[in-house]
């Protein structure tokens, strides 16, 4: 058949190039090591912003990377996570890390609300899409450390109260017993 040119095979993840393969296991590993995923669109930030961001970020042990979208859909479709392609438009950083999931959120949301910039497109947390506002609620936590201190304030108000109560007891039998002495002292007077 002279005249007629080949057909390219089509080239899906199975054909995929070496570097690009490697770079879906990057991260695939990211994802997989990670508690939450926050996606934020970069678009504007200069260099000195992205690296106070990060700096704030990583005293939360959390990082931003930069990913490329359809890197990312293939390293979450190979984790089994939730399908983040909605989200997934424009350029896309990837925060996560494996702190406190509320600290980094508000870490980056207080950034996000003095500089209007980056625009923040959602999340994951676990198994679970998270919308901005999810990610916003996120960050109205309390961090785990005043957590931690509200619920052993709650387990000790009632100890509290207790030992205020039997306070009370105690002293009011002392009256008593001072009464009393005080009129035995009166009659053998």
């Amino acid at each position: 058949m002279a005249g007629t040119v080949p057909v390219a095979p089509s080239v899906g993840i199975e054909t995929m190039r070496p570097e690009k393969e490697s770079i879906i296991a990057e991260v695939k590993g990211l994802l997989e090591s990670t508690g939450f995923v926050f996606l934020v669109d970069y678009r504007g930030l200069t260099v000195e912003q992205l690296a106070e961001l990060r700096g704030k970020l990583r005293e939360f042990d959390s990082s931003m990377t930069v990913v490329k979208n359809s890197m990312l859909n293939h390293a979450a479709q190979a984790v089994g996570g939730p399908d983040m392609s909605g989200l997934l438009e424009g350029p896309t950083a990837v925060v996560c890390g494996t702190g406190d999931a509320s600290a980094a959120a508000k870490a980056l949301t207080a950034f996000i609300k003095n500089a209007k910039l980056p625009v923040l497109k959602g999340g994951q947390l676990g198994q679970q899409l998270l919308s901005v506002d999810d990610v916003e609620a996120i960050a109205m936590i309390p961090s785990r450390e005043v957590l931690y201190g509200q619920i052993a304030g709650t387990i000790a108000a009632p100890m509290t109260q207790l030992v205020g109560v039997m306070n009370q007891k105690v002293s009011s039998l002392l009256y008593v017993l001072k009464a009393v002495e005080d009129k035995k002292k009166e009659e053998s007077a």
